[in-house]
């Protein structure tokens, strides 16, 4: 599906909500990943539990399913969702020094769940930076994207690229 225009956009380029009044309301579903980059030393206070700050994976999956839910108060034209489903986990790479989070998010309703998703991701992994920069404030973020949607008139769509 190609879209030569921004939906967000009235004719006369003028923000606005998008309607999906007239839409089918469908089960519909998002899968987002990102990973953060750390000190090896960091991962390791991270594996060992010995974070000042608590649990860290732990904190960081309750921040990013709250996020999932409170997506359209940080992004001003996302459509408020009444969500069915939040999965979050996080999977630790020693040889890489990093964490990956992959989050789904579901719904039954007009509209998709893909920045609910993102927003998921994206807070747990900065979660995981609040929690440890103490010790390394040089983490890095990276690769946060959709990878999967299903549902809705545009159908399924898969991330051709694993990044």
């Amino acid at each position: 599906m190609t879209t030569d225009h921004l939906t967000h956009f009235d004719a006369t380029g003028q923000a606005h909500m998008v309607d999906v009044g007239a839409k089918d309301e469908t089960h519909r579903t998002a899968l987002a990943s990102g990973s953060i980059r750390m000190k090896s030393e960091t991962l390791a206070i991270i594996l060992g539990g010995t974070a000042k700050k608590g649990d860290v994976l732990g904190i960081a999956r309750i921040a990013a399913i709250m996020a999932a839910k409170r997506t359209s108060d940080l992004i001003p034209l996302c459509h408020p969702l009444a969500l069915t489903r939040v999965t979050v986990d996080f999977e630790t790479d020693v040889d890489n020094a990093s964490v990956h989070c992959k989050a789904q998010v579901e719904t039954y309703g007009k509209t998709g769940v893909e920045m609910e998703a993102l927003t998921a991701v994206q807070v747990g992994l900065l979660t995981i930076y609040d929690m440890c920069k103490a010790v390394d404030r040089g983490m890095v973020m990276s690769n946060i994207r959709v990878t999967e949607k299903h549902g809705g008139k545009s159908g399924d769509w898969t991330a051709e690229i694993d990044k």
